[in-house]
């Protein structure tokens, strides 16, 4: 076990390819019926119940070489296929692939500015004697960011900073990574509008962006309560006995040393126009039916708003930009690898084999215990791809249909994908976030685990409750 490693994601997902073209010529080809059926001003498509048909397979040295057509047969994925899968996946996805990269240039370009660090020293100065509130001020700012914009890379660079704000109100380590990570999981989890996961995931699932926002608002405001409630326990235990610190032997020593940013009016307008500019965004994608698209013109704007405000020379706003879209190579490049999984599963026409064999397991529990397994089951994929994107891609076009079959709404799926996906980014170590975090914080991951371990259980409780709670509502 000292040996096993999780490899690099793109390996990973790449083997997810050739493990499901191989599947192509192991697993019957099949079929449903699928119809299309107008709900409001969405086109959905949906399965037919009870329609599936097996489809033979041609197999021949040309289909497995390069891959061969033949009418009324299902066709395995070729040798070629297989590094075919990728540039068909990244075609596929352009335009999520765009738009994940327009808002991490959108982000830097504003962090670069030093709105943010600015706005964190001003806080430190305002409410230093009132250590409940500033921590209140910044775990609420970072679980907003998490829960409608999906930031959390965005404020790695601030990590050695919220450990100065821990550091400066009398507490430890932990708090100080604390009042970030756990604000941003639950953020992440109960994602309201996070670009990087609900929506994707209701791009996919055929539900207009933005739709059951207010189950997801309720369960945000309790999960907020319920963290930071915990972290205020944390951190008034440790205040009057340093003792109980799970790390008590850190001296709590800070290699970086910050230059303080002032809080200038060119801040403020920066933060102004990113709320005014975001709100109207939010506002279109609930009532003039936005999408993708529209949402990544929306925050071009906010992008030369902010340069045009910050003062920036035009050289240095373009390095800014640059830097971003650099930073969104990765995730970008995942969602590719990821719909290429999609690609090879549909060509080979497995995928609705798989559908057949799960929902006739599934149809004997009752839909709340199968909206569940969902959630199990999105949580434990997590694990080997850790990226939310990447995820809905895998696992959404066998989700969707699924969910279909059992009588399961697809908001409920959608919300379970979301829930599975980010409880456990707090706890698996294949999450390259967190473990950044925690490195640059220098917090062992037993330390932390041994921290967020109960507050997960009690996160993990609620949102089988509400899951529960969505099926029974019919959300």
């Amino acid at each position: 076990m000292r040996k096993f490693r999780i490899p690099h994601v793109f390996i990973f997902l790449s083997l997810l390819i050739v493990l499901c073209s191989i599947l192509s010529y192991i697993i019957p080809s099949g079929k449903f019926e699928r119809t299309k059926k107008t709900f409001g001003k969405i086109e959905r498509t949906l399965v037919v119940p009870n329609s599936y048909q097996e489809v033979p397979k041609n197999i021949s040295l040309k289909s497995i070489l390069i891959g061969e057509e033949v009418a009324g047969k299902s066709s395995p994925i070729s040798i070629f296929g297989v590094f075919m899968a990728i540039p068909k996946g990244m075609s596929s996805a352009a335009e999520l692939i765009f738009f994940v990269f327009f808002i991490g240039a959108v982000f830097n370009v504003i962090q670069h500015t030093g709105t943010i660090n600015a706005l964190m020293y001003r806080m430190m100065d305002r409410f230093r004697h009132r250590p409940n509130m500033l921590s209140f001020i910044v775990f609420l700012g970072v679980a907003l960011g998490a829960t409608f914009m999906g930031m959390g890379t965005e404020f790695i660079a601030l990590v050695p900073l919220f450990l100065l704000v821990s550091k400066e109100l009398g507490y430890d380590r932990l708090y100080g990574i604390a009042f970030f990570l756990l604000a941003e999981g639950i953020g992440w989890a109960t994602a309201i509008t996070n670009p990087f996961n609900v929506q994707i995931a209701q791009t996919i699932a055929e539900v207009p962006i933005g739709s059951g926002i207010w189950l997801r608002i309720i369960y945000f405001i309790i999960c907020f309560s319920i963290g930071f409630a915990y972290l205020i326990w944390y951190g008034k235990k440790i205040k009057k006995d340093p003792s109980k610190r799970i790390m008590a032997d850190d001296p709590f020593e800070l290699d970086v040393k910050f230059k303080k940013e002032e809080l200038t009016k060119r801040h403020i307008g920066i933060a102004v126009s990113f709320v005014v500019l975001f709100s109207a965004i939010l506002y279109s994608v609930q009532t003039q039916g936005w999408g993708l698209l529209e949402m990544t013109g929306g925050f071009f704007i906010v992008g030369v708003v902010t340069m045009l405000i910050s003062g920036m020379s035009g050289d240095e706003s373009m390095r800014s930009l640059v830097r971003g879209l650099d930073l969104m190579i990765v995730p970008a490049l995942i969602i590719g690898f990821a719909r290429g999984i999609q690609v090879v599963m549909e060509e080979g026409m497995i995928i609705d084999t798989i559908l057949q064999y799960a929902s006739a397991s599934l149809q004997t529990l009752p839909k709340v215990a199968a909206a569940e397994g969902m959630f199990v089951f999105q949580g434990l994929l997590n694990f080997f791809i850790p990226s939310a994107s990447g995820q809905a891609l895998v696992s959404m076009p066998l989700m969707v249909p699924l969910g279909d079959l059992l009588s399961i709404s697809r908001q409920t799926t959608v919300f379970a994908y979301t829930l599975g996906d980010g409880w456990s980014n707090l706890i698996i170590p294949t999450n390259g976030f967190l473990m950044a975090v925690l490195g640059i914080a220098q917090v062992p991951f037993d330390k932390w685990i041994k921290f967020i371990m109960p507050i997960f259980f009690i996160m993990l409780a609620l949102a089988f409750v509400f899951i529960a709670a969505a099926v029974i509502i019919g959300y």
